[in-house]
């Protein structure tokens, strides 16, 4: 099944100063926001395979334009993360079946590698609901400089048969990070956890 998608919106922040402290380089994160019809919205349906499908082509194709967004190469991608909103003629299986399942192998391709899980939230809405796209860097869960949030919230988004499906990427830390941990740079990246 191939995705309807009704809106794509993609934003950037980048932040130059912190506690009126200038950084040498600005942190920069991207959040693609994709607003999809929901198939199963105002039905019970066992088998979800098709939103499954969903997932993977959105990662993808949010995944990518996020790198594009920050204009940076996939490999220069440091953190990632995913959420959905679903309409509330849907549930949160929905939004599960599109996250889970098959969503973040082509992520990690728009990212060049990824052997970190991919964090991630979810919860039913009306339009304008606001969700926190969880951030994790995408190679080592314990990379503490890397644990953040960014905002996803569209005005008219998502209807009752909708789902506001979120990915978020960015090619650094928080801002001025100081309370210790594995740093970026001692990252070995083989179990995704260091």
């Amino acid at each position: 099944m191939k995705a309807k998608i009704r809106k794509i919106i993609v934003q950037v922040e980048e932040v130059h100063t912190e506690m009126g402290r200038a950084l040498t380089q600005p942190t920069r994160r991207a959040v693609a926001i994709a607003v999809i019809q929901n198939p199963f919205a105002g039905q019970y349906v066992e088998d979800l395979s098709e939103l499954m499908d969903v997932g993977e082509e959105l990662g993808k194709l949010l995944g990518e334009r996020c790198v594009s967004a920050l204009r940076i190469t996939p490999e220069q991608a440091e953190s990632y993360g995913k959420a959905a909103i679903v309409g509330e003629a849907g549930e949160l299986e929905h939004a599960a079946a599109i996250l889970h399942p098959k969503l973040g192998a082509p992520l990690r391709l728009a990212v060049s590698h990824g052997a970190a899980l991919v964090p991630s939230s979810k919860k039913r809405g009306a339009p304008g609901a606001a969700i926190d796209v969880p951030l994790g860097h995408k190679d080592a869960a314990f990379v503490r400089s890397h644990f953040d949030a960014i905002e996803a919230r569209v005005t008219d988004a998502p209807f009752a048969n909708e789902i506001v499906v979120a990915v978020a990427v960015t090619d650094s830390g928080r801002p001025l990070p100081r309370i210790g941990g594995l740093q970026a740079h001692e990252i070995v990246g083989k179990d995704g956890l260091r």
